[in-house]
């Protein structure tokens, strides 16, 4: 009975702090626990120490209890000390962690995710106008694209297509219609956005730009009533092209150094001597700055003179340039690689502007890197991913229709182990990756501006995008490394450095943005107490310090417990939202988001501001905070499209790999950690029974990819949303063959039965005459197998050109290959 007692009293202790009840209800049940088993007498009988180790705890839980003793005794005490310890936070930083706003990632850092809250937001849609429009000139457009011409010949749009985008007003899918913008959602921006991206990557950035971070998104959240009644129908029709130009050679992600400067002083404009800024600056990498008519300027602004108070740098400003204005230089174009989109270099000198062309006008003057933080918050969940997202499915279409179409040892590439791993990758990593875009535009549509949500998406989609086409290029061998007409991948495999460079460097968005920013802004305590005890030090400072630091304490106590009990029990202790083979994958995520939370703080604890500093450590919980999401985003897209069953080993291969990235980020952050033997300790509560997670199995690698060898629902559910070219045109030819080469199928076995001979499209012609003349196939079988064949010959061809000293690339020569073609 003893034994009994004492086990009951720990569960109930544990169960406690694991299901988070407060702090007087739980001092309550232990009390009256305590109670009832002196009235049997056997609280005296269990071990002097163990009475005198419970009465001390429970006299500090009942301390903690009492607010005004827990002050004077502890938190006042702590409350210097957490002011030297807290991180000291740059302007631009601080500016940067108070734009947006937290969402699901909040529920990631409790420990403890509401799954059903997930669970009931909006499933993606379209309106009927914004299907029109993606089904209209968005889909007319892309036909219009061709990319070899484009990057190749013209090194630039068709004058003809530039007309088409400014007419269609392309450039104003974020302007409001009573501007006479198209208003779309955010869904709709990105599906353009991915739309195009799958045709040609210069239109889709083309296009891009102007609906992201720029004049248009300023002027429509801070412009004045002035501004935005004159730019915003003109940057909408397309009478008024803009730019954006943010990028200096000094000031690339450390926008504090930014050297172009705008001086406050009085000059003469119109005839008349006004107030406004003397600009001098140096950009370069802008997009449409080449064509642009209308320029964006982030600068610093000084008040030397102390015109406007007595503040002397009054910091990052923006304002609207037209590019005819006097000093402004638009200097020749950059060249990115892979792609023709315009982008270049702009310089102005003493450029003067009155203060109406600040956005916002004059009170709005140091407020523009906190007016860049807030759209960015938005806009990078917009652009880059859907370039990074339509990357992942162009890599799923043509790589799976590609292995199915080439044959090496009279068998489809695709169903070779060694080929059947880069496609699983490519179908599940894909799935993965517009599972997070969905979630995230879904968020914003609600109005919501989820900061780090963003910047996971941006950079884990263009990395995921980075790693289909690899993949992709690896699985397609010699087709994928020779230029021409008929090479659908080098474009694609050549600019893959240019969304993993913008909107923030992917190596500095992982290692500091995202969980550095991350744990402040969506922790539920440690922003308030940075907040607390950044201001005043008094007498109200303290009390927010004291109900923050005590909620941390217990927030952090529940962590520990419910990593180390979720690891006992198998995540059995947590309940899922929904039945069915994939409820296992809520529950797991319980587990790894209480684990994740309980190794955040134990490094906070340990480190205090210096964390600032361990970007290794910070890239590492990156990883875990990124693979929660991203897994969270793949449950809530199975659930929306109706737990289809053919969709599971797609869903399963996500789901695997990302719990075993979460098992391997904790695990480095352990081993790394600043205390070895603290790191130790913690691994133990993670792991207590060794690593669960072991990433995908060969039996769901082979599921994928056998999903992206054939026509089916859930490869078409996968690719949805891309351009599928039924043309005579590169991607064209791989559609039309994949689908011949498995109408031709039933066929080709029959004669390879009969005759113990593949069919290929060398010995194709012999082949069916005999077999037609055998009657092993039909004469509308003998067609399809010709027609198969035929087509195949035609995706594996590569182009040649004609050699000369000077080599022409502009007339290519299409060469079907023989028999000694590798």
């Amino acid at each position: 009975m003893t034994a009994l007692f004492l086990a009951i009293l720990v569960l109930t202790f544990l169960l406690l702090a694991y299901y988070r009840v407060h702090l007087l209800i739980s001092i309550a049940i232990l009390a009256g626990l305590t109670s009832a088993f002196t009235e049997l007498r056997l609280f005296y009988e269990i071990p002097s120490w163990f009475r005198w180790s419970y009465g001390i705890a429970t006299v500090t839980l009942a301390g903690f209890a009492i607010k005004p003793l827990r002050r004077l005794l502890i938190s006042n005490r702590l409350f210097s000390l957490f002011r030297k310890l807290m991180p000291k936070l740059s302007s631009t930083e601080r500016e940067a962690l108070e734009a947006g706003t937290v969402w699901w990632d909040a529920e990631l850092f409790s420990g403890k995710p509401r799954w059903r809250t997930l669970l009931r937001q909006p499933k993606p849609s379209l309106n009927d106008r914004e299907w029109e429009f993606i089904n209209g000139p968005v889909e007319e457009l892309c036909l219009m694209l061709d990319d070899w011409e484009i990057c190749h010949e013209h090194q630039d749009l068709p004058e003809s297509v530039w007309q088409f985008i400014l007419q269609n007003k392309f450039f104003g899918m974020i302007i409001p219609r009573k501007y006479g913008g198209l208003e779309f959602s955010a869904q709709a921006n990105s599906a353009v956005v991915q739309k195009l991206a799958s045709r040609n990557l210069t239109a889709a950035v083309t296009v891009m730009v102007p609906n992201s971070l720029g004049p248009g998104e300023l002027l429509m959240h801070y412009g004045t009533d002035e501004q935005r009644e004159y730019y915003l129908p003109r940057l909408a029709e397309g009478m008024d092209i803009p730019c954006f130009a943010l990028t200096s050679p000094l000031a690339g992600s450390d926008a504090g150094a930014m050297p172009d400067t705008g001086i406050v002083c009085k000059a003469m404009f119109d005839g008349e001597e006004v107030l406004g800024l003397r600009l001098n600056w140096n950009k370069r990498y802008i997009t449409l700055a080449p064509v642009a008519t209308l320029l964006g300027l982030a600068f610093r602004a000084l008040d030397p003179d102390g015109l406007l108070g007595d503040k002397p740098d009054l910091g990052i400003s923006c304002a609207l340039i037209p590019a005819d204005t006097q000093g402004v230089e638009i200097g020749d174009r950059h060249m990115p690689v892979g792609a023709a989109f315009l982008n270049g270099p702009t310089t102005g000198t003493d450029v003067f502007i009155p203060m109406n062309q600040v956005i916002g006008g004059q009170k709005r003057l140091g407020q523009g890197w906190r007016m860049l933080m807030q759209c960015l918050a938005a806009g990078r969940a917009i652009s880059l991913p859907s370039l990074g997202v339509a990357g992942g499915k162009m890599a799923a279409m043509l790589t799976g229709a590609y292995a199915r179409i080439r044959t090496q040892f009279d068998v489809p590439i695709g169903y070779f182990g060694g080929v059947e791993e880069p496609l699983s990758r490519i179908g599940g990593r894909t799935y993965r990756m517009d599972s997070a875009r969905q979630l995230t535009l879904t968020a914003l549509d609600k109005g919501e501006r989820p900061g780090v949500l963003s910047a996971i998406n941006k950079y884990q989609l263009t990395e995921g995008s980075r790693q289909c086409i690899i993949d992709a290029m690896d699985v397609h061998g010699g087709k994928g490394i020779i230029q021409g007409p008929n090479n659908y991948l080098a474009h694609a495999y050549q600019a893959l450095p240019i969304s993993i460079t913008v909107e923030g460097a992917n190596i500095l968005t992982r290692s500091m943005i995202i969980f550095g920013q991350g744990v402040i802004r969506a922790h539920p305590c440690l922003l308030k107490e940075m907040n607390a005890v950044s201001g005043v030090a008094n007498s109200q400072a303290r009390r927010d310090f004291d109900n923050a630091l005590f909620a941390h304490v217990g927030y952090t106590f529940s962590n520990l417990v419910r990593s180390l009990l979720l690891a006992l029990t198998g995540s059995r202790l947590t309940l899922a939202p929904v039945r069915g083979q994939h409820a296992r994958y809520f529950r797991q995520l319980t587990r790894m988001s209480a684990a994740f939370a309980f190794v955040a703080d134990s490094i906070l604890i340990v480190m205090g501001g210096k964390f600032k500093f361990k970007e290794k450590l910070s890239g590492r919980l990156a990883d875990v905070l990124i693979h929660l999401f991203m897994a969270s985003a793949m449950l809530k897209r199975f659930e929306d499209n109706g737990r289809p069953d053919q969709d599971l080993p797609l869903l399963m291969w996500g789901m695997e790999d990302s719990l075993y990235r979460i098992q391997q980020g904790l695990m480095g952050v352990t081993r790394n950690f600043p205390i070895p033997i603290l790191g130790t300790v913690v691994r133990k509560f993670l792991f207590p029974l060794g690593l669960p997670y072991n990433g995908p199995t060969d039996k769901t690698v082979k599921a994928v990819a056998r999903l992206l060898l054939d026509e089916n629902e859930s490869r078409d559910r996968l690719i949805n949303g891309v351009f599928i070219s039924d043309r005579d045109d590169a991607t064209g030819r791989v559609n039309k063959a994949f689908h011949l080469v498995l109408e031709a199928a039933p066929a080709e076995r029959a004669i390879k039965n009969a005759f113990e001979q593949a069919v290929n499209f060398v010995n194709y012609e012999s082949l069916v005459k005999r077999a037609t003349e055998s009657g092993v196939i039909t004469e509308e079988q003998a067609t399809t197998v010709r027609q198969a064949q035929e087509a195949t010959a035609r995706v594996i061809a590569v182009d040649d050109f004609p050699f000369s000293r000077s080599v022409n690339v502009v007339n290519p020569v299409s060469v079907v290959p023989d028999s000694n073609t590798g």
